[in-house]
């Protein structure tokens, strides 16, 4: 009760407002709703202003104010899953600005609209302009305890809010087949992706494909193609990254929704995983596995993107790397000039379209396109570059400009990724041994060198454990491999024939 401004009554199970005339009651209503409206406008700024447009847009461009309620402001999300993330990392921050802005308010409650619209019934007049983004709630008097108490408490966030409209919500509009860049090293991985997102009726092609490549080479491009297309063609599909996957399953726990988050993934025609090396953990790999079996026994089509091939997934579990390695693998390679060349032209013309004057001469373009060999963000870079030279300088490009633009992006070319098949190829080449005889339990000195050295190489020039790389030589214990490692290191600082052996197998290795 709030003293000499309102009291409640109860009639017939309602809580009623008696106080003021309802004249001075819309009017104070109104003024208070413009001061929060105006408090709210400038919170957004300054989060615009301080986290810059892309994380704004990303995580604040759907946020709400939906009024205050006894120093309490009411931010509202349309899922909750930005919910969770922005409570998670930016709750504090937004209340520091807000209540900086608007000296009434002395918290912030985060609230999913749907949930807002059943939980806070309307019981008292809201005065507002049409166009004001700030909608009032109702005063906190006029709610039924149980309902503000429910306000209080943390909501757990469902997995159906990760699965129902993820597709639609996740997937960039600008990510179709008809945007991406055909090029001889990616040719295939294009035509088996666009075979299965329009293939209609009989039983799943390529099941399950996936693909792996670099960073910037264009797999999740490809991803959400394929969920375009086949939404497009009336297939239920869920596009998820592995880090949405992994929320989705901890939350359903969490929320004690398991069930409905397993029979929502396996209810549907497409599964589309982006990234899946980054998937962790013991329980959620087992269902992952749980769910690609499932989907696979039941005739849907499974597709998954990660950075590597399944062989080479060594911190997931063994039967879902067999699992995924008994579908079609497909690697997209590094681009070629002549696809960087195409790349480069179609960022620039669609430039060009909000910027007439920006104008690239042929030759600076082929400049770029050679020197820029590592993925298309490098290229996206160098265009914003290019861009800002021109219109911050006005002067024309050149090579020479255009040398000095993207110098940063040349010179942090990545290296070449080394596998360790291909380490036990050329060791075995040079030695006269075959890839089988490194792997086997044979003891002759004819062997046991070169699969000591191949030891030696797989551990210095890659990133694999002593675990997994006894494994990949014959599932050998990592004890070994620390011997062989030990030994090699000593002996090509006693033999500089050795050592120039060595480093000669490693530059062959990097190039």
């Amino acid at each position: 009760m709030y003293k000499g401004e309102e009291s409640v009554i109860e009639a017939k199970g309602m809580a009623v407002p008696r106080g003021p005339a309802p004249d001075a009651d819309d009017a104070r209503t109104a003024a208070s709703n413009e001061d929060l409206t105006e408090a709210w406008g400038r919170v957004r700024r300054r989060l615009r202003a301080e986290l810059g447009e892309d994380v704004f847009s990303s995580w604040f461009g759907r946020l709400e104010c939906d009024g205050l309620v006894a120093g309490t402001a009411r931010l509202s999300v349309p899922t909750r899953f930005l919910k969770s993330w922005i409570e998670s990392h930016y709750a504090d921050r937004v209340l520091a600005i807000f209540k900086a802005e608007h000296p009434a308010v002395s918290r912030v409650a985060f609230f999913v609209r749907g949930a807002v619209a059943r939980e806070v019934p309307t019981v008292t007049r809201v005065s507002e302009p049409a166009q004001a983004p700030v909608r009032s709630a109702a005063p906190a008097a006029a709610r039924p305890r149980a309902e503000e108490a429910r306000e209080t408490t943390t909501e757990k966030p469902a997995a159906s809010d990760l699965t129902d409209d993820s597709a639609a919500n996740a997937l960039d509009p600008r990510l179709t087949f008809s945007t991406f860049i055909v090029g001889r090293s990616n040719a295939l991985a294009h035509a088996a992706a666009d075979r299965i997102a329009r293939h209609e009726g009989g039983a799943p092609l390529y099941n399950p494909l996936y693909i792996h490549a670099g960073v910037g080479l264009g797999k999740t491009h490809l991803m959400q193609a394929i969920a375009h297309e086949a939404q497009e063609r009336g297939k239920r599909v869920i596009y998820l990254t592995a880090d949405r996957f992994m929320y989705g399953f901890v939350a359903s726990l969490k929320a004690q929704t398991a069930l409905a988050f397993k029979e929502r993934l396996r209810g549907i025609d497409m599964l589309v995983i982006d990234d899946v090396q980054f998937l962790q953990g013991k329980s959620i790999q087992q269902e992952f596995g749980h769910t690609i079996n499932a989907l696979l026994d039941a005739g849907r089509q499974i597709v998954v993107a990660a950075d590597r091939p399944p062989s080479d997934l060594e911190a997931l579990d063994e039967r879902v790397r067999s699992r995924l390695a008994g579908g079609l693998v497909v690697e997209m390679s590094p681009l070629d000039e002549e696809l960087r060349t195409r790349i480069l032209s179609t960022r620039i013309a669609a430039v060009q379209a909000l910027h007439p004057t920006f104008q690239v001469p042929e030759a600076v373009i082929a400049y770029v396109a050679r020197v820029i060999a590592t993925n298309g963000r490098d290229l996206d870079g160098a265009v914003n570059r290019l861009l800002a030279h021109a219109t911050l300088t006005g002067a024309p490009l050149t090579i020479e400009t255009a040398e000095a633009a993207v110098r940063d992006l040349v010179r942090t070319r990545d290296p070449k990724r080394v596998k360790i098949e291909d380490i036990q190829k050329l060791v075995a080449g040079r030695y006269n041994v075959s890839r089988a005889d490194l792997l086997s339990e044979r003891r002759t000195a004819a062997v046991v060198k070169p699969r000591q050295i191949a030891m030696y190489l797989s551990k210095v020039l890659t990133l694999r454990s002593l675990p997994e790389i006894g494994r990949r030589f014959g599932g050998r214990d990592h004890t070994t491999v620390l011997h062989a490692v030990r030994k090699i290191e000593k002996a090509v600082g006693e033999d500089p024939a050795l050592n120039e052996e060595v480093e000669l197998l490693k530059r062959m290795l990097q190039e």
